[in-house]
């Protein structure tokens, strides 16, 4: 067995690093104080802790050792032979085991460790990236992130001169004079650029901050930077700014760029140029027969074939729906006309294959020189104007402005100011004119036509101010005051013991409201009037142009009980095939048949075909503008079953029918 410490071994006792001497075999056969300490700190032996793995003059071994307060305390081991130690003889020299408590030590290595952990994590989350430039060396030294976002491994090594070569050449004297100026006046620096990823394809765009450092005599040292990767921030952007100044559907310059552009060439002065209006002929029909999704693919081929065909120097553009327009600069008003015309005869020449079926399209074009306007605003307004010209004149056509254009638009304006007035005023009313049993000469019902009744000398009626109502919303609030109007007159007829029947007419507008009939038997419902009181009608050019919203909205209402009558029939298109196909109650022959029909030729015959149909429909039939008593008979004849007309009884106001109601002898009017 060794013997007891010499007094060298015992100076050792007297340091205060916990000491322990062992044989070769690992047995303790002394400790210091500053080990007993230990003992009482983690509340047991040394001799249990595994502190032999220390390879004598080997490296340091580290140690995890539960205290006795419950927390762990990290020591580092080293073994050295103790030569001062004596040793019996044959016996080897002990060793000594030296215990360094580098708890704080390896606390503080690992907040360091979590701090990068979490700066690291940080920098993946924000894709921001940071950088350090030894000026120096010209060493260029990346954070991981960093230089995982340019596809570069963690143990690569950067200098500034591959950094260089990274960078997209278009950018790179824009990065160099920032850093240049920062290097020179010791400030911070930002910019933009684009970088390649390693593999030489692959580009990002970083936004970069960063300052420089200098020592004491203001001599730069090195640079800190970050970098945030912002490539699917700017593709964002860049999407947003196109998408402000371009319709998503075809590519072309929206309403915002046109105008912009437009008002640059007006602000120019004295500058020649033109404007295009242009309008697919009855668009609606192709989305609601064959789909939008086909509608859209006629407007991007359309798009196409005209981008393929203006004069390069011209901007087209699509402002909404099927509308587009087209700025031809250095384009005079005769110029600007004969490009119009020259695009409606390709665009009705030219089949547009969608889906591979040929689909033909015709275009109405306004035009409008820009001498004749300084403002953009009037010059997007003259050639509205003559695009509705073009349009009333029959379709496939273009049309310039001129300034009796101006003058009609301003009518329109003022027929509509003088309707919304007078319906403000209750100065807009209704007249009712009776529709005659042409059998026994009894009223059956009442046709309520509206009236201005101002303090205006020029009286206007439907014919001149509902064409300008229809270009406007207004007309959806008019033809519901016209049928809560005669609601509650038909609810205050009842009221007196009366049962009156009412006609209404109504707008295509309201017609393309899905709503509206809905709203009508939900109206005469609230009041308490029957729906079989109430009939709307709608002309014949109206239900063609809109056959999927009249079969709709006639099921809504003969579903309810209401009538639903085709106005005007013949004076369109005529066919009876819209008959078979709509659920109408009553069918109105137009009066362009029924004013000749007693003097023969065909007008009698086209009368019998139409009530044949309508009865074999199980239609009634009711003859317009009776105005002379020697129709009455062969209308008869015909078998047509009412009628009217001013020789069967003038329109009165629906205010003086409403007196008549209340009075003892009422009014001659029954329900059949």
């Amino acid at each position: 067995m060794p013997a007891q410490p010499s007094a060298p071994a015992a100076l050792l006792d007297a340091v205060s690093t916990p000491l322990l001497i062992t044989s070769e075999q690992g047995v303790v056969f002394w400790r210091n104080d500053a080990a007993r300490r230990l003992e009482q700190l983690i509340g047991d032996s040394l001799d249990v802790l595994p502190f032999a793995t220390a390879v004598p003059d080997g490296p340091p071994v580290e140690l995890r050792c539960p205290a006795a307060d419950g927390s762990t305390r990290h020591f580092r081991v080293t073994c050295r032979r103790a030569p001062g130690v004596p040793a019996e003889d044959g016996d080897p020299v002990p060793l000594l085991y030296e215990f360094t408590d580098v708890t704080d030590e390896r606390a503080a290595q690992h907040r360091a460790d979590d701090y990068a952990w979490r700066l690291n994590r940080i920098e993946q989350l924000a894709r921001v990236g940071t950088w350090e430039w030894h000026l120096p060396t010209d060493q260029v030294v990346w954070s991981p992130t960093l230089k995982a976002m340019i596809g570069l491994a963690p143990e690569t090594d950067l200098d500034y001169p591959t950094y260089r070569e990274m960078i997209h050449p278009d950018d790179l004297g824009l990065v160099e004079a920032a850093l240049d100026q920062a290097i020179r006046d010791g400030s911070s620096f930002t910019y933009v650029h684009r970088m390649y990823r390693a593999d030489g394809r692959q580009m990002r765009v970083l936004q970069c901050y960063g300052e420089v450092f200098t020592d004491e005599s203001g001599q730069p040292l090195r640079m800190l930077g970050t970098a945030h990767d912002i490539t699917e921030i700017r593709q964002a952007q860049d999407e947003l700014a196109y998408l402000a100044t371009h319709d998503p559907l075809t590519g072309l310059p929206n309403r915002r760029a046109l105008t912009a552009r437009m008002s640059e060439l007006t602000a120019a002065g004295g500058t020649t140029a033109a404007l295009l209006l242009l309008d697919i002929d009855n668009f609606k029909d192709i989305n609601d027969l064959r789909g939008h999704t086909v509608g859209d693919e006629v407007l991007r081929l359309l798009a196409r074939l005209l981008t393929e065909h203006l004069p390069a120097e011209a901007v087209l553009g699509r402002l909404g729906g099927d509308e587009f327009a087209v700025l031809l600069p250095s384009c005079d008003a005769d110029q600007a006309l004969a490009v119009g015309a020259g695009l409606c005869d390709l665009v009705a020449r030219t089949p547009l294959a969608v889906h591979d079926e040929p689909l033909r399209v015709t275009l109405s074009i306004g035009a409008a020189p820009l001498d004749s306007t300084d403002d953009d605003t009037l010059l997007l307004a003259h050639a509205d104007l003559a695009l509705y010209q073009a349009k009333g004149e029959g379709r496939n056509r273009a049309r310039l402005f001129a300034p009796e254009q101006q003058r009609l638009a301003a009518e329109r304006v003022h027929v509509v100011s003088r309707v919304r007035r007078a319906l403000e005023t209750g100065q807009l009313q209704l007249d009712a004119q009776p529709i005659i049993d042409l059998t026994d000469e009894r009223i059956r019902s009442y046709e309520l036509l509206l009236r201005v009744r101002d303090d205006q000398r020029r009286q206007i009626g439907p014919g001149e101010f509902l064409p300008a109502l229809e270009r406007g919303d207004m007309i959806y609030e008019l033809d519901r005051w016209v049928v809560e109007t005669a609601t509650r007159a038909l609810a205050s007829a009842r009221a007196a013991g009366m049962d009156l029947r009412f006609d209404v007419n109504i707008s295509s507008r309201s017609l393309e409201d899905p709503s509206f009939g809905d709203w009508v038997v939900g109206t005469l419902t609230a009041a308490g009037v029957p729906a079989t009181q109430l009939g709307l009608e709608i002309t014949e050019t109206t239900a063609i142009e809109n056959l999927d919203a009249a079969r709709r909205l006639a099921s809504t209402l003969t579903s309810a009980g209401c009538r639903f009558s085709l106005d005007d029939f013949g004076a369109g298109y005529g066919s009876f095939v819209y008959l078979k196909h709509l659920p109408f109650s009553t069918v109105k022959i137009a009066g362009e048949f029924v004013r000749h029909a007693d003097h023969g030729g065909s007008d009698p015959i086209l009368i019998d075909a139409v009530v044949r149909a309508a009865h074999g429909l199980g239609m009634r039939t009711v003859a317009e503008h009776i105005d002379r008593p020697e129709l009455v008979p062969v209308l008869r004849r015909l078998g047509v079953d009412r009628g009217q007309g001013y020789h069967l009884g003038r329109p009165e106001p629906l205010r003086t029918l409403m007196e008549r109601v209340g009075s003892p002898d009422g009014v001659s009017a029954t329900v059949s």
